[in-house]
């Protein structure tokens, strides 16, 4: 939820909105409702769309900016104001559209203030077809790290007279050629509150309550703000929607797949009667890898054959290190991905490597063999 913005630039107006409010009764909103002649807005079950399951995904959808299709546009019914993200606007190069210059601030759920860039009014269109619609909108240019490329606040909603439905991840409004709507992008939504949520995390607790004074800002306050914003715990990546466990075979826990909770519910049963019908491709275990013929494909070590082979000298690791040694080499030959061979000289020896869990990780050491492949584009691993 978002405050502030060009209402007002004193306290005297915004006591003058609230007396206006107070001055309108009942009776007159009600006799201007009736007069207006637009048609019924009503969702029903079957338009539906989006996630299978319930959900609390906020509404993101892609409209048309000044003849610019722009995506990650956030529907906020809490914001007093329309917001362009900085980033978006110069990115839709509208230098040669000035900027009014605004003196209020805008507050933030926790009362975190950001200064406008400036104002700007550009055409927003909704709807698809013949029910369509386009307004010409107050949007504040602001300088903060986006989400979003736009939020559309109240003022937006009310001038289209739009009627929103979470449930049905849709957005209704009148036009002269019936009912326009405009569907949400439930990937766009999530991928954006995992975003935000990210970006937020990077903020320290007591930020949100720390802004510049009025009227002015500072300088080495707004620095300070620039070089902590790289700071902080990056945020894990999160999946773009729920996914849902699927048994391939019954009651057999172990041989599941996972599927996104978004997919069409005629989709959704062809994927899973066709991964039941090919449930042999899947390897389950190290076991079910029996290789690929050599017939089929056959892969060699492309050697420079002037390269003079290099011989290593034993080492001996100790008792101790040569069980570790012998415990993953047995692991290798119970998986089939190595088998004993005798050499009559010594090649090269394993590396063990100390893991932050305290087991230890056994290497080979291909540095030689690498410098003996020169045209092979992939290095083998040291």
């Amino acid at each position: 939820m978002i405050t502030g913005g060009p209402l007002g630039d004193s306290h005297h107006t915004w006591k003058a909105e609230v007396r206006k409010a107070h001055g309108k009764t009942i009776t007159e909103v009600l006799d201007v409702e009736a007069k207006e002649d637009t048609p019924i807005i009503q969702f029903g079950r079957a338009e539906r769309s989006g996630p299978r399951s319930a959900h609390n995904d906020p509404l993101v959808i892609t409209a048309l900016l000044a003849n610019y299709e722009v995506e990650r546009v956030f529907i906020d019914s809490g914001s007093s104001v329309g917001i362009l993200f900085g980033e978006a606007f110069d990115q839709m190069q509208l230098g040669n559209t000035p900027l009014e210059e605004v003196n209020t601030f805008l507050y933030g759920f926790a009362g975190e203030v950001v200064h406008p860039r400036g104002l700007i009014s550009l055409p927003l269109m909704l709807g698809t077809c013949l029910a369509q619609r386009t307004c010409v909108l107050k949007f504040l240019v602001v300088d903060v790290p986006p989400a979003y490329n736009v939020i559309l606040g109240k003022p937006t909603l009310n001038m289209f007279q739009a009627v929103i439905s979470m449930y049905h991840m849709k957005i209704k409004f009148p036009t002269p050629g019936g009912v326009g709507e405009v569907k949400g992008n439930p990937l766009q939504s999530r991928r954006c509150y995992v975003e935000a949520v990210g970006k937020g995390q990077k903020r320290s607790p007591n930020e949100a309550f720390e802004g510049p004074p009025q009227g002015k800002r500072s300088r080495e306050g707004d620095l300070k703000e620039d070089l902590d914003a790289g700071q902080g715990t990056p945020p894990k990546v999160q999946p773009a929607e729920e996914l849902l466990n699927i048994e391939l075979v019954p009651r057999d826990t172990k041989k599941i797949t996972r599927i996104g909770s978004q997919i069409d519910e005629i989709l959704w049963e062809e994927v899973i009667k066709c991964l039941k019908r090919n449930i042999d491709v899947f390897a389950w275990t190290p076991q079910d890898l029996e290789g690929i013929s050599p017939e089929f494909i056959s892969h060699h070590l492309n050697i420079d054959p002037r390269v003079k082979p290099v011989k290593l000298k034993k080492r001996h690791f100790g008792p101790e290190k040569d069980k570790i040694i012998q415990a993953e080499l047995d692991k290798l030959l119970a998986a089939g991905h190595v088998e004993e061979i005798q050499f009559p000289k010594w090649l090269s020896n394993v590396v063990l490597m100390l893991k932050t869990g305290g087991k230890w990780r056994m290497c080979i050491n291909f540095r030689d063999l690498n410098k003996a492949c020169p045209k092979d584009f992939i290095p083998y691993p040291e």
